[in-house]
């Protein structure tokens, strides 16, 4: 009668040590490949690959124009606007009410 009353705690302990045993175990083909999936994401997101190579500047905006771009674009958080009534979409001459 004493061996059923140790049975279930001598499968947990084999259950835990096989859990913990496992743990050391090594992963050869993950770590083989550790590193490719976000070295594939770089590679695809690259437009140019021998952008780096040309000596020529590059033809865009003029510094005034670009500042006064992001000062625009900034100022546009500072000052957000009211948002509109959604029940006065559609309806002309109502007050929304």
């Amino acid at each position: 009668m004493s061996t059923l009353r140790h049975t279930p705690k001598a499968i947990g302990g084999g259950l835990l040590l096989a859990l913990l045993l496992g743990g050391c175990s090594n992963t050869p083909y993950w770590d083989a490949h550790f590193g490719e999936a976000v070295e594939l994401a770089k590679a695809q997101q690259i437009l140019n690959p021998d952008a780096g190579k040309n000596p020529d500047p590059v033809a865009g905006i003029d510094g005034r124009a670009a500042r006064e771009g992001i000062e625009a674009y900034q100022k546009s958080f500072r000052t957000p606007e009211t948002p509109a009534s959604p029940f006065s979409i559609g309806i002309s001459g109502s007050s929304g009410r």
